[in-house]
C-alpha cells in the first residue's frame, strides 16, 4: 500500500481527500502544519505528499523546499491560487505537480499515479561516482565490477544514494530497511554497514569516504554526484 501525504490547514479538505483516495489504496496520513510534515518525515517515509501552499506559519513553497533539500520524494502541490505565476515558483522550487482547488475526484487520482510513474521511471537506476545501482534487477557494480550485496545492504545503500548528504538515525533505517514495528538492535545496523563498507571497499569503492559515521546521530551518504 502506498503512503500519501496529505498536509492542509482545513481539516474538512484533509478528510475530503482521504475519502477519495483511501478506496484507491493509499493509506493517508493526514497533517494540519509544514512543521508536522517535516517532523512526520524525519521518522516515517512517503511515496508522494499532497501539500497545500497556503498553510499558516510555514507555507507551502517553503515546506516544498525543505523536503526536496532532505528527501527524494515526490511533491504535488494543491491551491486555490491560479495565478501563472504561482504555478511557476512552484514548480521551479521542485514540486512535480501543482492541482488547482476545487480538484476533480478523477483529475487528482490521475495526476498522483501519474507522478509516481515518473518517479518510479526516474528512479530505476541510481548512479554515484562510477556506482550503479539497478533497482529493477537488483544489481550493484563500480566501473563495470558487480558487487553483491544482501536484500537488506541494497536497500539501505539506494536509500542513502537516495538522500546525499542526510544523516540517518539508526532508528529511521530500522524502520526504511527492516519496517516499522519491527524489533532489530541497533547493533544490527551497524553490523550491516561494516558489511556493506567492506563489500564497496574490495571492489576498490572508496567507501569510507562516503558512507561516513555521525557520531551520536547515525549515519549518512556524503558527497555530490
Amino acid at each position: 500500500m502506498k503512503t500519501i501525504l496529505l498536509v492542509d490547514d482545513e481539516t474538512r479538505m484533509l478528510d475530503l481527500i482521504s475519502l477519495y483516495l483511501a478506496p484507491r489504496g493509499y493509506n493517508c496520513i493526514k497533517l494540519t502544519s509544514g512543521s508536522d510534515a517535516l517532523l512526520y518525515l524525519e521518522t516515517h517515509s512517503a511515496d508522494p505528499v499532497l501539500l497545500d501552499v497556503m498553510i499558516p506559519v510555514m507555507d507551502g513553497w517553503s515546506v516544498c523546499k525543505e523536503i526536496k533539500k532532505h528527501w527524494d520524494i515526490p511533491i504535488i502541490m494543491l491551491t486555490a491560487k491560479s495565478e501563472k505565476p504561482d504555478i511557476v515558483k512552484g514548480l521551479n522550487i521542485g514540486a512535480d505537480d501543482y492541482i488547482l482547488k476545487p480538484f476533480d475526484e478523477e483529475e487528482l487520482s490521475a495526476r498522483i499515479e501519474a507522478v509516481l510513474r515518473r518517479s518510479k521511471k526516474d528512479g530505476k537506476t541510481k548512479t554515484f561516482k562510477g556506482l550503479e545501482l539497478k533497482e529493477d534487477s537488483f544489481e550493484l557494480s563500480y566501473k563495470n565490477k558487480d558487487i553483491l550485496l544482501t536484500p537488506k545492504e541494497f536497500s539501505m545503500l539506494s536509500l542513502f544514494l537516495s538522500n546525499l548528504n542526510r544523516v540517518f538515525s539508526r532508528e529511521h533505517l530500522i524502520g526504511s530497511v527492516w519496517g516499522y514495528g519491527v524489533s532489530i538492535e541497533d547493533r544490527t545496523i551497524d553490523s550491516h554497514v561494516r558489511k556493506l563498507r567492506k563489500k564497496l571497499r574490495k571492489a576498490w569503492f572508496p567507501a569510507d569516504e562516503y558512507l561516513t559515521t555521525v557520531w551520536g546521530l547515525g549515519y549518512k551518504w556524503a558527497g555530490k554526484d
